[in-house]
């Protein structure tokens, strides 16, 4: 039997995609891995399936629920019958020991409705490891910080907790951004997320990416996690982290006055939060948004 989905939701990067579910195959688990790519909006590849094995079967489906990303990975998610479900963007790829360590993590007494693992950042050829200090995260270090490491190209669930007690990636967030971090948030309200400090995922950065630019929705989407979240407003560190966000990319949409209104309630809540002060220079129409962050990803960071 497959004891592993993994679901791969995708739109228009055959290539990559390609990639990908290649990774996916390569595992060195004993068990079975089914790979279940879903299209969103896009037409469908069927070869992919000749990707595949006995043992590594590829199937191709469509999303049928809420048009982007959250609808996509759920279908995913409703279309699998394993014990396990794991996430991959259609850009990242796993290395061949991600899954049997997991795995054995999750099948450990402790039984972890969440695994997830350290990644190295690929930013046009040039790679970041990225680790979290800790085998184990607790709600409180999610509201400080959202914790980019935990990446969801890294998440394993035990499926049944997923669908039936945590519940399934929200549909309702603005564009399907911050959707990783409120389900990382949710899963800890209800235990410890176990992390391997390994970093078994390379999550690939870039012009790529679907949403990375994307700053009307990632900064309506930050709204909606303080408004779902209200333990991230109560942490001033971590509330001081989100609005100097929001400062930022209401600077990068050229959004000024905006801006600096939330320069100022980021600093007076904060006076080290960094990103208040660089979305000052973007504001000021001094420095361009892509470029702090062409510099940032450099390192493996980003706003």
């Amino acid at each position: 039997m497959n004891s592993v989905s993994a679901i791969v939701p995708t739109r228009d990067r055959a290539e990559l995609l390609r990639r990908t579910v290649r990774s996916i195959v390569a595992q060195d688990h004993d068990g079975g891995i089914e790979t279940i790519v879903v299209y969103d909006g896009t037409q469908p590849d069927p070869t992919l399936v000749g990707l595949g094995t006995a043992r590594r079967p590829v199937r191709v489906v469509v999303n049928d629920r809420t048009p982007g990303l959250a609808g996509a990975r759920n279908t995913g998610v409703m279309a699998a019958d394993t014990e396990f479900v794991a996430f991959c963007d259609d850009d990242d790829r796993w290395c061949p020991q991600k899954v049997g360590r997991q795995v054995a993590r999750a099948s450990a007494g402790d039984r972890p409705a969440l695994v997830t693992c350290a990644i190295t950042v690929d930013y046009e050829g040039r790679f970041s490891d990225r680790l979290a200090g800790t085998d184990r995260v607790v709600h409180a270090r999610l509201t400080r910080s959202r914790m980019a490491m935990l990446h969801s190209s890294t998440f394993l669930f035990r499926r049944d907790a997923l669908v039936h007690e945590i519940g399934l990636v929200s549909e309702r967030i603005p564009g399907s951004q911050n959707e990783d971090w409120d389900l990382r948030l949710r899963t800890a309200e209800r235990g410890p997320i176990a992390h391997l400090e390994q970093p078994l995922v390379v999550v690939q950065w870039g012009r790529t990416s679907l949403f990375a630019r994307s700053w009307d929705t990632k900064v309506a989407s930050l709204h909606w996690m303080l408004e779902q979240h209200p333990a991230i407003g109560r942490d001033r560190r971590g509330v001081a982290r989100v609005h100097g966000q929001i400062a930022f990319g209401e600077a990068a949409q050229g959004h000024a006055r905006v801006a600096l209104r939330w320069v100022g309630r980021t600093l007076r809540e904060d006076p080290t939060q960094w990103r208040a002060l660089v979305a000052l220079p973007v504001a000021g129409h001094l420095v361009r948004a892509e470029s702090v962050l062409d510099v940032l990803h450099r390192f493996g960071r980003g706003v």
